[in-house]
């Protein structure tokens, strides 16, 4: 979901901030955060199942989760060395040029205003996904094609009212929005039947349904309206500390296509003759170097977090009570388009 109305004030206030802020100063965070001995993690305030969720003990789980966890694992070879800072939509932009945060890893979608007007750089797409709908299954559709009248609860202020409209438009259909201010109103007005159909990013669906009185009572329907990219974020120019982002979480995507986990990481790198492989856990060459890393960082990421394919599913995949499929989030090789560039 991507907020529209305040994008200009949000991205002067940003910058403003970012000037006077000298801690916050591109390619000074690596230093920083090796400096103070943990990370600082923007998350989502409002608990997201699948992607950010803390229970009553303080731990948080999730898929946005776990790449904070990665690049603690990378920098300091513990993955328990980060800090969460739960943010609402409007004060996440904020808070990472400000320097409150060191990246922001919080269902964002990467854009073009934000690439620019925003100052912020995405070092890669943790989650492809798209806007969708759900709806009652009492209404017996089965494809938002038949929601000709049907009422819709919707945050207003976001692309996501614009996608919504763009879509019944061009559809030649009619529907009535139902517009709240935040997404939690939204939820609560769709659960007490105040419209027909929910619409946002299609993984906040799932968030939703398995949070609902009678989850089986809901249908997400088939159609994908926009392309939403989710990512981590840094600081425009801050390159040093992106490449470290960004390579933390293809370690874990490069594990899976090689079959490597938590439980055979060690195997693998005492056995596994593979060159490739050598060069990836470190047993040979010197890739951590060139980051600023252990040569082991990969390693440490696999042990204590996982590969990609774990980490998806036990948070919103089969294992977990969200179940997506991992749709066009399946590794290259089975038709998706996680795609890890070369180590070497």
């Amino acid at each position: 979901m991507r907020i529209v109305s305040a994008l200009l004030t949000g991205a002067a206030a940003a910058l403003a901030i970012a000037l006077h802020a000298p801690d916050a100063r591109a390619g000074q965070t690596f230093n920083n955060v090796k400096q103070k001995g943990f990370v600082q993690c923007g998350v989502n305030a409002s608990g997201l199942p699948g992607f950010a969720s803390v229970d009553a003990q303080n731990n948080w789980t999730g898929l946005d989760i776990d790449l904070c966890r990665a690049v603690a694992a990378a920098v300091f070879g513990d993955a328990n060395k980060v800090k969460f800072t739960p943010l609402n939509a409007k004060e996440r932009f904020t808070a990472l040029q400000s320097g409150e945060i060191d990246v922001l890893s919080r269902n964002t979608t990467w854009s073009l205003s934000r690439d620019s007007a925003l100052g912020l750089d995405f070092p890669v797409v943790n989650y492809y996904d798209g806007q969708g709908f759900m709806a009652k299954k009492s209404l017996g559709v089965k494809s938002a094609t038949e929601l000709d009248g049907a009422s819709v609860c919707v945050q207003t202020g976001t692309t996501t009212e614009l996608n919504l409209a763009d879509f019944f438009r061009s559809h030649n259909l009619k529907y009535n929005a139902v517009v709240y201010e935040n997404n939690d109103e939204v939820n609560q007005a769709y659960e007490a039947g105040r419209c027909d159909v929910l619409t946002t990013d299609q993984s906040g669906l799932y968030s939703t349904r398995v949070k609902l009185a009678n989850p089986d009572d809901h249908v997400i329907l088939p159609e994908i309206i926009s392309k939403e990219p989710l990512g981590p974020s840094v600081r425009h120019g801050d390159n040093e500390w992106g490449d470290v982002v960004r390579w933390s979480f293809y370690a874990m995507l490069q594990a899976e296509e090689y079959n490597i986990n938590s439980k055979n990481v060690d195997q693998q790198k005492s056995e596994n003759k593979n060159p490739d492989v050598q060069r990836f856990l470190g047993a040979t060459d010197e890739l951590g170097k060139g980051l600023g890393l252990p040569n082991d960082f990969a390693v440490q990421i696999i042990k204590q977090v996982g590969n990609y394919g774990d980490s998806f599913e036990r948070n919103v995949g089969q294992g977990s009570p969200l179940k997506i499929k991992r749709g066009l989030n399946a590794e290259w090789k089975d038709g998706g388009l996680m795609y890890s560039p070369p180590f070497r």
